[in-house]
């Protein structure tokens, strides 16, 4: 906890405690992949995670194949189609699932200070 949390949590009176208490922490990592797939973009996340599976699935598959090849010119054609279909991966995640993480952090965060404000204002 950083010294910004203990000054917020020590000018929140006991009400607001327990509703924060009540309300819980930040959701574990599968509550926060569960979450993706909600709201307006829930159905581009579910296609980018569809998409990815299948380009993981592909680049593994290409993986073993490079293993297997006994020529260097296919080898060479596996090895790279390997390499492309699984940096995709991580391009895909990193450019799109990642940062919907990060903003639905900052809008929880936000929608927990509006509730404040409104409560103080309603006091």
């Amino acid at each position: 906890m950083s010294e910004l949390d203990r000054m917020i949590e020590a000018t929140l009176n006991e009400e607001d405690k327990a509703f924060f208490a009540k309300a819980g922490r930040e959701p574990g990592y599968f509550g926060e992949v569960v979450g993706l797939f909600g709201g307006t973009l829930g159905w581009m996340n579910a296609l980018v995670l569809a998409a990815t599976t299948a380009l993981f699935i592909g680049g593994v598959w290409c993986a073993w194949q490079f293993f297997q090849a006994e020529e260097a010119i296919s080898a060479l054609r596996w090895g790279l189609s390997a390499a492309v279909l699984l940096i995709s991966v991580v391009v895909l995640k990193v450019g799109t699932i990642w940062p919907t993480f990060q903003a639905n952090r900052v809008l929880r965060e936000i929608k927990r200070v509006e509730l404040q404000i409104a409560r103080r204002a309603a006091k």
